[in-house]
């Protein structure tokens, strides 16, 4: 390429250069200015937000004040950083005034470096010399930021919002604002912890309720426009309490509701209500007619015995008539006291209302009889308390009571033993004549005498004993039961009288003490006593006699009775010799059974007859018997005949002396039975016992000698000393029995032994025991 070339080439890019250079300079250009109009645009706006800024805080009356790295200054409000400078009285300059703040109070000095050092917000009120200064702070970057207030003069002591928030956060009782429906938007601590919520934001209050109809009652008010109030009982941390609700509708809108715990209010109202129902309660349940009447002179209340005491219909005693009221009815039915002048009375006795005083109890005498006793009472709660209460019977006790004593003081003064009955405090309280002859002493001196010791001191001349009267003081007067436990004994007076002395506590706490001269009866006991020894030497004298008597005559007894027998044995001896000879032995056997009679009836009276028990068929015992007299019977012309059931089976008891028992019936039937009677053996079971009858067909038992049939030595027809029946009656009584007899003269007998199943010896049927 030649040089031409290069230079047209040249020239080339650098007009291409240069046109380059100017598009990107066009370029660039354009760019600054749309930066350059954005600026503008954000310096308009931040020029109108800086003018707005300054506006609204002149429009508030507030100043605002930077400060960084301890140096303020104002930002807006200079008229109003006057009115705080003057409040403060200081310069009109930021760092005066903030110096002042700090002046102020040390709480001040401490949230202003917290915000200056560490950025903490803080809001409080100053108080000037001419006023108070609103302060509140914020940090904003590295920058902090004040906006003070003075506060108007009619607006002094009134807290911020924020402090105002604050203090309602502190209550310990929950409070919240609600909306127009009732929807929680604020609340403070307590009530947070009461719904469980974790902040007082809107979102976090969303669903929570305190109470159902506490949210009522706010969209209540918010509707009228009116504080409106109820009380709640809710539960909180598990326990129910009682709150006073208040919900009252705020300017700007919403309803404020504010929470009273009433809980220890209502607690004592409960219990107040519930004392006052148990008082009530107990009053309707005594006997006394109870009415209360209010400073009105009305009816406040009646227990149930006021309503039948005088017959008044419930219905209009509700109605809380008045006393005046009541008392006319009363008259009308003629049931007040008869009075000449009923107006003067009413008003006599509706006067005690002004009399606040003690007042005396009434008698009113009731034209139906009955006593009523009236006990008026100044009420507490002002107005008048009635206690009625029919004392009639008390009355009619009371005279009874007095009659009775003075039958009592008459019976005493009949007796011949010396009575005294003293109190639980030592006093005399009743003695007889006696009791005055008895000791010497006069009734006159005994009314005098105070206590115990004075009467003894009236009766030691009589009897000098010191030791005995303690004893007896200690009956009297000592409260301990053993030492009021009843006592007697004997003492000798001076004048050689042998006293018997009684001590008795008597159920009111007295106690009655007796003396009875026993000196003759002590003779008598001792001669009687004398005679009642001889007399049982006596006793012992007969018996060693019958017993001896009866061995002496035994003994040739058993010897006439053997050879009597060798002699009906003996060959050649003539038919009339035999004979005698049987009756020899007839006779002398009849005396030995008489003997063994005798001995049998001195042992049983001696209580040494002992029984061998053992078990006995009863069948068996009638068959022995009956064989026993089978020989007499045939001698006699007469029939025995055995009766027995068949369940009669055992009965416990001494075989020998029931064999002996049935002997002495048979042969008693034998001898009362003519030739060709019936004597009948019989046997049954029935209530518990056996019963052994022996019946015959003989010529019965005269009436006037049925009643001593069983005595011992009655005279029988055939002589003899009549201790067979006397015999039987002991031993069935030894068995624990009894013996009857049934006979109608000319009819024949029938003895029935009554013997226990068991056998219980010595005991004998109750209805005989006489």
């Amino acid at each position: 390429m030649n040089s031409h070339e290069l230079i047209l080439a040249a020239a080339a890019g650098a007009v291409c250069l240069a046109i380059c250079a100017t598009l990107w300079a066009l370029a660039q250009r354009r760019r600054f200015e749309a930066r350059l109009a954005i600026l503008q645009g954000r310096l308009s706006s931040l020029e109108s937000g800086a003018l707005a800024a300054q506006a609204s805080a002149e429009a508030f009356d507030s100043a605002l004040i930077s400060v960084e790295d301890g140096k303020a200054a104002l930002v807006s409000g200079a008229d109003s950083l006057g009115a705080c400078a003057v409040v403060l009285g200081c310069e009109a300059r930021a760092q005066e005034v903030v110096a002042a703040l700090m002046l102020l109070d040390p709480d001040h000095t401490v949230r202003l470096r917290g915000l200056f050092e560490r950025g903490e917000p803080c809001a409080f009120e100053a108080q000037g010399a001419n006023g108070s200064v609103s302060v509140e702070g914020r940090a904003a970057g590295a920058l902090a930021w004040l906006r003070l207030a003075a506060v108007a003069s009619n607006e002094a002591g009134l807290p911020s919002a924020a402090r105002f928030a604050a203090f309602v956060d502190g209550l310990v009782e929950p409070a919240w604002i609600s909306s127009a429906d009732g929807a929680p938007v604020w609340g403070n601590a307590a009530y947070l912890r009461a719904v469980d919520a974790p902040s007082a934001s809107t979102a976090a209050l969303a669903g929570k309720t305190f109470d159902r109809a506490a949210d009522a009652l706010a969209v209540e008010a918010a509707t009228s426009g009116e504080r409106r109030e109820a009380l709640r009982w809710v539960n909180i941390d598990g326990r129910r309490r009682a709150f006073r609700v208040a919900a009252k509708s705020l300017e700007g809108g919403g309803v404020g509701v504010f929470c009273s715990d009433v809980t220890e209010i209502e607690d004592v109202r409960d219990a107040l209500r519930k004392h006052v129902e148990a008082h009530d309660e107990t009053l309707n349940h005594i006997a006394d007619a109870v009415a209360i009447f209010s400073q009105t002179r009305r009816l406040a209340f009646h227990n149930t015995a006021f309503a039948e005491l005088w017959g008044l219909e419930p219905a209009w005693l509700a109605d809380r008539p008045t006393h005046g009221e009541i008392l006319d009815r009363l008259r009308q039915r003629r049931r007040l006291p008869e009075t000449i002048d009923y107006a003067k009375w009413k008003a006599e006795e509706l006067a005690h209302y002004e009399d606040l005083g003690p007042q005396a109890d009434d008698m009113w005498g009731l034209p139906d009889g009955r006593t009523l006793k009236l006990v008026r009472q100044p009420h507490p709660l002002g107005g008048m308390l009635l206690l009625y209460s029919d004392i009639t019977g008390e009355l009619k006790l009371k005279a009874q009571y007095n009659a009775l004593i003075q039958v009592q003081q008459a019976t005493l003064d009949k007796l011949n033993d010396a009575v005294a009955v003293f109190g639980s405090d030592g006093r005399l309280r009743l003695h007889n004549d006696a009791f005055e002859t008895f000791w010497n002493v006069t009734a006159f001196a005994l009314e005098a005498a105070v206590d115990f010791e004075g009467v003894v001191d009236l009766c030691v001349p009589r009897l000098h004993d010191l030791s005995f009267w303690r004893e007896l003081k200690g009956r009297v007067a000592d409260p301990d039961p053993q030492m009021r436990a009843p006592t007697s004994g004997e003492v000798r007076t001076s004048d050689g009288r042998i006293v018997l002395y009684q001590s008795r506590p008597l159920p009111d706490g007295a106690t009655l003490i007796g003396f009875t001269d026993v000196t003759d009866t002590r003779d008598l006991q001792s001669a009687l006593a004398d005679r009642s020894a001889a007399l049982a030497e006596a006793e012992r004298l007969k018996r060693d006699f019958v017993g001896n008597v009866s061995y002496e005559l035994r003994t040739p007894l058993t010897t006439i009775i053997g050879y009597s027998e060798l002699l009906e044995r003996a060959d050649g001896l003539p038919e009339r010799g035999r004979n005698h000879v049987a009756a020899v032995r007839a006779a002398a056997t009849q005396l030995a059974r008489s003997i063994d009679d005798v001995l049998d009836m001195a042992q049983i009276d001696a209580g040494e007859m002992a029984l061998e028990i053992q078990d006995i068929r009863v069948v068996d015992l009638l068959i022995n018997a009956k064989e026993h007299a089978t020989k007499d019977a045939t001698l006699g012309g007469v029939t025995l005949n055995i009766e027995c059931d068949d369940d009669v089976g055992l009965i416990r008891g001494d075989l020998k002396r029931l064999s002996q028992t049935l002997d002495h019936l048979v042969e008693n039937a034998l001898r009362q039975t003519p030739p060709d009677g019936i004597v009948t053996l019989s046997a049954r079971r029935a209530l518990g016992e056996v019963r052994l009858d022996v019946r015959d067909t003989g010529r019965g038992v005269p009436f006037h000698v049925q009643a001593h049939i069983f005595d011992r030595f009655v005279g029988r027809d055939r002589g003899g000393p009549g201790l067979g029946l006397a015999l039987v009656k002991a031993l069935v009584e030894l068995h624990g029995g009894w013996v009857a007899l049934e006979s109608e003269p000319g009819a024949g007998s029938t003895f029935t032994c009554h013997l226990p199943e068991t056998q219980q010896p010595g005991a004998m049927q109750p209805e005989l025991s006489f």
